[in-house]
């Protein structure tokens, strides 16, 4: 079949055209820029791919593919509908190949592509060929997407919406038997009016999880514990409840009556300690031994963009992350203060995402930096009430020149976005690296 993907270069429509290109067909995509590294792995792939939305660049296709980027008024999508061209939204067509897979599905709001691939690697790593698409790289796992052989498939599974026309969340088609919900905060002010609207959406996918099927979720997360009072069908797998005990402190699991030891896990933070443990009683589930899945593990190198060290520079420490939420800056802020106490840290901080971007999370976002000495907030929104403790820039190169003139009294500088990383640490380790 010929299927043209309109908005192919997205974490989850690139993963898409992958696996379909793995199950022959011939696959060809648009979106408005092409940028590496899903750019370059389409290309590899001998994927067609065209720049830009013109009706007359359109190919003749079987179907056509649309992602939710795009939106009524794209030219492409207005000649498909003037032409009732048959069209998919990308989770409704992954949804059909996955109906002959047992589906493995991470969701909630933080920690979803760590945990995925997470879950990916142990699977890999004691020899299953299974299926996988997650947002996000890996440097363990050369790419983000894959059919496989074996009937399991591992997908992160996020709440936004399918497409314009398809208003439901991504994860209702993908009709899991073995569900991770790490956590449930509000987030996507875009599509969302409030927590409850998505409490919604993560109700109707415990609706069609099997009697079979299995829930792995936190007990102290009492929005997720709301969505299970709504209503469950299946077994649930309740983390610190009756089997499954877990401390913080020492790192450790226990899991009917024996103790297991994570301490020397390579990734840092308590939010990745949760992460561990989600990939490794899910893998249970699949008949992996606890004791191999630490063993598997101790191997994985973790994602980038994920407290990703990108160099020493003028003995200043750079770390990348995505954190776009005051739940995980204060997750990933905290990590680092404990992994270097006595370190002065400078956090940069973009409020980039819809919801951050809007003010919704007020207060929260300066109260979730405490763990940082000093905070620059790229915000160019004015999201931010300005005052004088706070250091607010409303353009890129402010911020950036602010940084400049304060960075020699910091060892270690951590910049989060969930947008394009390079554009803000980049200039910062150029001008280290220029000293």
């Amino acid at each position: 079949m010929r299927i043209h993907i309109l908005g192919i270069c997205g974490t989850f429509m690139g993963g898409l055209a992958q696996i379909l290109k793995e199950s022959g067909h011939d696959i060809s995509g648009s979106d408005a820029q092409f940028y590496p590294p899903m750019s370059d792995h389409l290309d590899n792939l001998g994927i067609n791919m065209i720049k830009g939305y013109s009706k007359d660049a359109l190919p003749k296709a079987d179907l056509y593919v649309i992602g939710n980027a795009l939106s009524r008024g794209n030219e492409c999508v207005e000649f498909i509908l003037d032409a009732k061209l048959p069209f998919k939204s990308g989770p409704q067509i992954l949804g059909d190949i996955l109906e002959e897979k047992r589906v493995f599905a991470v969701s909630g709001t933080h920690g979803k592509t760590t945990t995925s691939y997470m879950l990916t690697h142990i699977f890999l790593d004691q020899g299953k060929d299974i299926g996988f698409l997650v947002g996000g790289i890996s440097d363990d796992i050369a790419r983000s997407a894959s059919l496989g052989k074996d009937k399991i498939f591992v997908i992160e599974a996020d709440e936004y919406d399918s497409a314009f026309f398809d208003k439901r969340s991504k994860f209702i088609h993908y009709s899991p038997s073995t569900l991770i919900i790490n956590n449930i905060e509000f987030d996507h002010a875009d599509i969302f009016d409030g927590l409850k609207d998505i409490q919604k959406q993560f109700h109707h996918l415990l609706k069609i999880i099997p009697t079979s099927g299995n829930i792995i979720y936190f007990d102290d997360d009492s929005n997720t514990q709301d969505v299970i009072n709504m209503g469950k069908w299946s077994n649930l797998i309740k983390i610190n409840e009756g089997k499954i005990k877990i401390n913080y402190d020492s790192r450790e699991m226990q899991a009917s009556e024996e103790t297991f030891s994570l301490k020397n896990m390579p990734l840092i933070g308590e939010h990745n300690f949760k992460n561990y443990i989600c990939a490794i009683l899910a893998a249970k589930t699949a008949g992996v031994a606890i004791e191999d899945s630490i063993s598997s593990l101790l191997k994985f190198q973790g994602v980038k963009r994920r407290l990703e060290f990108k160099g020493l520079h003028s003995d200043v420490q750079i770390y990348d992350d995505f954190a776009h939420h005051p739940t995980a800056i204060e997750a990933s802020s905290k990590a680092i203060r404990k992994q270097f106490p006595s370190n002065k840290i400078l956090g940069v901080i973009e409020l980039a995402s819809n919801t951050m971007s809007k003010g919704v999370h007020g207060n929260s976002l300066i109260e979730s930096s405490s763990f940082f000495d000093e905070v620059i907030w790229l915000d160019h929104k004015n999201a931010i009430k300005k005052n004088n403790d706070i250091n607010i820039s409303n353009d890129l190169a402010d911020c950036i020149q602010k940084v400049k003139n304060i960075i020699k009294d910091y060892d270690i500088v951590v910049c989060m976005t969930n947008k394009d990383s390079q554009k803000i640490t980049k200039p910062i380790i150029d001008y280290l690296n220029e000293k």
